[in-house]
């Protein structure tokens, strides 16, 4: 049997590298996927490369906004009945700076979509998975939320709110059988880093990659896969026992 049989999966940031790379993990594991993005041409591709692997439904939605939070959760809902696995996983960068040349309205729109968005998450999903007595949420963090970092503040403060959230949210539902993880990657091969690498290097990307490298024990970035092998052990019945716990998944840079 298949570790997510019968399973309905709900992914933001679903068509980004982690996200379409765990849906394609659930599937071959079982689950039906719903995937979450803002991005209507990228749902279209990502659904596109993914049919073939089992059932998949696309969203698009601003998790910032309340309005489509609930359209992504009521079409799940009405497509397949419930919601078992929330990949609470949607966020941005923002810009590469030091704290006191961040401009506000930069700050305000990754808070909004990295924090508002998983709350606005949780608020609209937890209730499905407590009234059935089951459930698991993965929210996506980062090393960064569990560390501080030069040059980009808003992305290190919302991180770590999103550590405080996952907390508060397993504590309150613990007592319905609904279990609330997070997890916190290093820097992981995809678009986001390719930003991060120009900002941080501005003449010379591949270099800021490097040196990125060196900070990491096993000496590379993550891939979405090695991510999603977590993600898929997280939504499992494997991890019944496991609740409001920071997963690194940081190739050791915890160990320096």
């Amino acid at each position: 049997m298949s570790r997510l049989d019968g399973k309905v999966a709900l992914i933001t940031g679903g068509a980004g590298g982690i996200g379409k790379v765990t849906a394609k993990t659930f599937l071959k594991e079982g689950a039906k996927v719903v995937l979450v993005d803002l991005s209507e041409q990228a749902l279209q591709e990502a659904k596109a490369e993914l049919d073939a692997h089992g059932d998949v439904e696309i969203v698009q939605a601003d998790v910032s906004k309340e309005d489509d939070v609930k359209n992504y959760v009521k079409k799940t809902v009405d497509r397949f009945g419930t919601i078992d696995i929330f990949f609470n996983n949607a966020g941005i960068e923002g810009k590469v700076a030091p704290l006191v040349e961040q401009k506000l309205e930069d700050f305000d729109q990754v808070m909004s979509v990295n924090v508002r968005g998983v709350f606005l998450g949780l608020q609209h999903v937890l209730p499905i998975m407590t009234k059935q007595g089951h459930g698991s949420v993965i929210n996506t963090s980062s090393v960064a939320g569990l560390n501080g970092s030069p040059n980009v503040s808003p992305y290190i403060t919302s991180k770590h709110a999103v550590v405080g959230l996952t907390k508060a949210a397993a504590v309150e539902v613990a007592n319905a059988n609904v279990r609330v993880n997070s997890i916190h990657p290093s820097p992981v091969n995809t678009r986001m880093m390719r930003s991060l690498e120009a900002g941080f290097s501005p003449e010379n990307a591949e270099a800021a990659q490097a040196e990125l490298e060196k900070s990491i024990p096993l000496g590379r970035y993550g891939e979405s896969s090695d991510i999603a092998q977590l993600v898929l052990f997280l939504a499992s019945d494997e991890s019944t026992f496991i609740t409001g716990s920071q997963y690194r998944i940081d190739g050791g840079m915890a160990a320096l």
